[in-house]
């Protein structure tokens, strides 16, 4: 394994060399890099989806790249390289898990969290509890992570019943909601009080959203497909022969 990583590193500073490397790799900074590091995290969520363990390997691999590339253009500028990138995780890791690498305590999940959130807060001295987001982090998921931050201080609902009492709630309110900009705050509340109700299911809420769209999608390609074997097109179509089509979809386990 230490032999591996040595090559790895060692080709890294091959394609980075001013002389004899690769020109576009030698050009690369931390900001054009960004791009594909969101790339390959996506790309490594949806084979995961996928359930394609080689295609989970292949993208893993692209993204280890990318810190490894990373860390390379920081090691030349005397910044830190990927030594240190991996022992700052380590101790991160068993500063975080004392109920493992020091009282050795038996836990539940959701304390485990509560531990991790308010070791967070004090090691970055923090004055809050929520952390500071990327506005190019989906909302659902940050959603999801401020309801887990807030609930590992006791700012929770008790219960599933007491999540759809408030997103019926919600759906009240925007059904009352008279302006455009009433009705985006309305359809805002409703969201995070569904994205809620995932995280009690333990269910993501930017992943089902996922899972949702590209279910809808193969439906409605199926009916596309039908649909274009006639002599006529979506318009000419009632509503009742599109739902018919689509509930056809659903017998074809797409």
């Amino acid at each position: 394994m230490s032999e591996l990583f040595d090559e790895l590193r060692m080709i890294f500073v091959k394609l980075r060399d001013p002389k004899n490397g690769c020109p576009w790799d030698i050009k690369q900074t931390p900001s054009s890099l960004q791009e594909y590091i969101i790339e390959e995290a996506h790309e490594l969520t949806e084979a995961i989806a996928d359930g394609c363990p080689d295609k989970q390997k292949e993208e893993m691999g692209d993204l280890l790249l990318q810190i490894f590339f990373l860390s390379q253009i920081m090691d030349e500028q005397k910044l830190f390289n990927i030594d240190d990138v991996m022992s700052t995780l380590k101790e991160k890791l068993i500063r975080r898990h004392p109920h493992i690498f020091e009282e050795r305590t038996q836990l539940t999940d959701d304390e485990v969290k509560r531990n991790w959130e308010n070791i967070k807060k004090k090691e970055k001295s923090k004055q809050s509890i929520i952390s500071d987001y990327p506005d190019s982090m989906p909302a659902l998921a940050v959603c999801k992570r401020i309801s887990e931050q807030v609930a590992s201080v006791g700012f929770d609902w008790k219960d599933a019943n007491q999540i759809r009492k408030k997103i019926d709630e919600e759906l009240l309110e925007l059904e009352n909601a008279l302006t455009t900009e009433e009705q985006t705050e309305e359809c805002g509340d409703l969201l995070f009080a569904i994205a809620n109700l995932c995280r009690h299911y333990k269910v993501h809420p930017e992943l089902a959203l996922k899972a949702a769209n590209r279910k809808f999608i193969k439906r409605f390609r199926y009916m596309e497909q039908k649909v274009n074997k006639t002599d006529k097109g979506f318009t000419f179509h009632s509503l009742e022969e599109l739902d018919t089509l689509w509930e056809e979809s659903k017998q074809e386990n797409l």
